[in-house]
């Protein structure tokens, strides 16, 4: 099978680990210091060796962001469509084995949703529901494109894995981005976290970003679910498979997200705990790294934290959201996803974008390129 796995296949977890927790302030003073940096000097940059640099990694992030964003800043929000999920996984509320009322909107439920989210002011929606092939696979994602197509500029997508004619078939559509966590790229720990159901295939999903490449989708966001591994090593490999799927489908835009396990239904604690000063370091390296990449951050962080890090090399933030299906034009007793931090309206957070002298973008940029 060729494509990242066969390049995610040559490196080993535990050898990548090491390499980053033995990198010096020398190598992290050199990545800062170079034209062009590597993945030998993200790995110097998410190290722990670079935390006395953050203030300096800040800066050069913030000064990069601007030369290639400029003051502005994009908005989303979900629009949770089912919470019915065939899976089971240790970390989610959506879980199968969590005894939880299950909902799955109707068109006219739909609808509703979208007048709401219409009213707040945004242009791009992201489509998101639980696993469940049966009652929300291809045919019902057609039919919610063909409803909410309309009435928005953008449409993305943060649902199952499907094969690459299926994304083909809903590009054509209309769909613009899909965003597919892998959650973590360890091997055996994924398998720990996803016993049962289709996500158990660890390579199915990694082989996703590839599928959605050949299919022609606009834009693809990666991701891991920041608490289930270490987060330095999993970090590095967002990156090298990043930097692999910007070089064989150039024409394709990308996104890097940061959700750090949230407390949920049946939840799981955290194995690794980040703090805000290390959420910091990784936005500035993958920054640092990549000018082009979109960096997102959603309502699971705090106001204040979300507040103060905007500047630092975020392009995009979720405001207004709501994880549970119905979420937003009724008080449905569905069950969130996982529990929001920042509940502020979009309008609040327009306002204090504003007030920092940027401009928020309420649908996505790219097409306007």
């Amino acid at each position: 099978m060729s494509g990242f796995r066969n390049i995610f296949d040559q490196h080993d977890w535990d050898a990548v680990k090491a390499s980053i927790y033995a990198k010096t302030s020398r190598d992290v003073e050199a990545a800062l210091a170079a034209g062009r940096r590597t993945l030998e000097d993200f790995k110097a940059l998410i190290s722990p060796a670079a935390a006395p640099y953050l203030e300096q990694m800040a800066q050069l992030s913030r000064k990069l962001t601007q030369q290639r964003f400029g003051n502005t800043m994009q908005l989303y929000i979900p629009l949770y469509l089912s919470n019915e999920c065939q899976n089971i996984c240790t970390y989610c509320g959506f879980s199968l084995d969590n005894k939880i009322a299950r909902k799955t909107l109707s068109r006219d439920e739909i609808l509703r949703e979208v007048a709401v989210i219409k009213a707040m002011g945004y242009e791009h929606v992201l489509l998101v529901t639980g696993e469940a092939n049966q009652t929300v696979g291809l045919d019902y994602f057609r039919e919610a494109m063909q409803v909410i197509r309309p009435h928005f500029a953008n449409i993305s997508m943060e649902v199952q894995p499907m094969d690459e004619a299926e994304y083909a078939t809903l590009k054509q559509d209309g769909l613009h981005g899909v965003l597919v966590y892998q959650e973590t790229y360890h091997h055996a720990d994924y398998k720990l976290h996803h016993p049962k159901g289709k996500k158990s295939n660890f390579y199915y999903r990694l082989d996703t970003p590839d599928r959605l490449g050949r299919a022609g989708v606009h834009k693809i966001g990666l991701g891991v679910l920041i608490g289930l591994e270490d987060w330095r090593t999993d970090s590095f490999f967002t990156a090298l498979h990043l930097q692999y799927l910007e070089r064989t489908y150039w024409q394709t835009k990308y996104s890097i997200s940061f959700p750090r396990l949230r407390p949920c239904s049946g939840g799981l604690p955290p194995k690794v705990e980040m703090n805000d000063r290390e959420l910091v370091q990784l936005i500035c390296a993958y920054r640092i790294l990549d000018q082009e990449v979109e960096l997102s951050l959603s309502t699971r962080e705090t106001p204040c934290f979300r507040d103060n890090v905007i500047k630092l090399g975020i392009t995009a933030l979720s405001a207004g959201s709501k994880t549970n299906p119905g979420g937003y034009a009724t008080d449905l007793s569905s069950l969130e996803q996982f529990e929001i931090s920042d509940e502020r309206s979009p309008e609040h957070i327009s306002g204090m974008l504003r007030s920092q002298g940027y401009e928020p973008v309420w649908k996505d940029w790219d097409e306007g390129y």
